[in-house]
């Protein structure tokens, strides 16, 4: 009689702890998302843009019930914008940060040690002192890195020179991952007998005087992924069109905007791989310090049409390097 009386009370209690859980589960919530993006350009654009998406739709599709809310800053290039911006993202305590470009991804880790903080279109997590190591990054911080097949692009532009004077080279030497990406070309074109006319600039404002200079002594221009190359690319493209100059880019998004072509990543599907580490981190609760930093999973040829064209180059032509 006893037991029969306890198992009585016992399965309404059990009903109730079960409805609790379930109510849990559904729940109202908004997750809010800091973004801190150094400059505005295409494959930060569409990094950011491909990471929003994916997002949401990731967490929709556990979690139909919740929100999510992108507090989006933009730096425009200014440091003084991105330590005001990264204080300011981190004062709303975001349930996670991400920061796009190196300067955003070092500035706001300065500002916390613990609020879960992903990068996309970063080139090296590990040189820029943001991990500990590629496999376990040791801190709060993990992401996605944008380092493209520097060699590979090199082999690329050759293929689309028309002559043996040396293969150009611009870059802004105040991006480190800009630095690394030039040492790596220069690495290949020792090994490969290949000459290169490396130039750096700081500012847009020098980017068509020291082209038009460098024109005149190159048979094509590499560019490696630099956010001032990036915003700089429709005059490069007006520039390196009049030299009859063939242009290869280290990201898709900067030759659509007006190099000739490019293997490499696109920073859409950059921003969404980004997005799936970013659902582990809301969703299962992992730990940026536990998830090996991932590098690009689709390269490939893009070749847009219309400049080659202009150069005499037939695109069904240009083959994957």
């Amino acid at each position: 009689m006893k037991k029969s009386l306890l198992g009585i009370i016992a399965l309404p209690v059990i009903a109730l702890t079960l409805a609790g859980c379930s109510s849990s589960a559904s729940k109202d919530k908004t997750v809010n998302v800091g973004v801190l993006q150094i400059v505005q350009h295409g494959s930060l654009d569409a990094a950011r843009k491909g990471f929003e998406s994916e997002l949401t739709k990731e967490i929709k599709d556990k979690q139909p019930k919740w929100q999510v809310a992108f507090n989006y800053q933009n730096a425009q290039g200014d440091q003084a914008n991105l330590n005001t911006m990264s204080r300011q993202i981190v004062q709303k305590k975001p349930d996670l940060i991400l920061a796009i470009a190196t300067p955003s991804a070092q500035t706001v880790a300065k500002q916390t040690k613990t609020t879960p903080i992903l990068t996309t279109a970063v080139t090296d997590l590990k040189s820029a002192g943001l991990v500990k190591s590629t496999e376990k990054p040791g801190t709060n911080v993990s992401g996605t890195m944008d380092l493209g097949p520097v060699d590979k692009q090199l082999k690329l532009l050759k293929s689309l020179t028309k002559n043996n004077k040396p293969i150009g080279v611009m870059y802004n030497s105040s991006e480190e991952n800009s630095g690394l990406q030039v040492n790596m070309a220069k690495q290949y074109a020792k090994k490969n007998n290949l000459k290169l006319k490396v130039i750096s600039v700081n500012s847009s404002n020098d980017v068509q005087s020291a082209l038009s200079v460098l024109s005149n002594k190159i048979s094509g221009l590499y560019l490696p992924t630099d956010n001032l190359m990036a915003s700089s690319m429709k005059i490069i493209g007006k520039v390196a069109g009049e030299k009859k100059l063939p242009v290869v880019t280290g990201s898709i998004e900067m030759a659509q905007d007006g190099g000739t072509a490019t293997y490499g990543i696109n920073y859409r599907d950059l921003g969404k791989q980004t997005a799936k580490m970013a659902a582990k981190v809301i969703l299962d609760k992992k730990n940026p310090k536990d998830m090996p930093v991932e590098k690009s999973k689709t390269l490939r040829l893009y070749v847009n049409n219309e400049r080659a064209k202009k150069l005499g180059i037939d695109p069904a032509k240009i083959q994957e390097p």
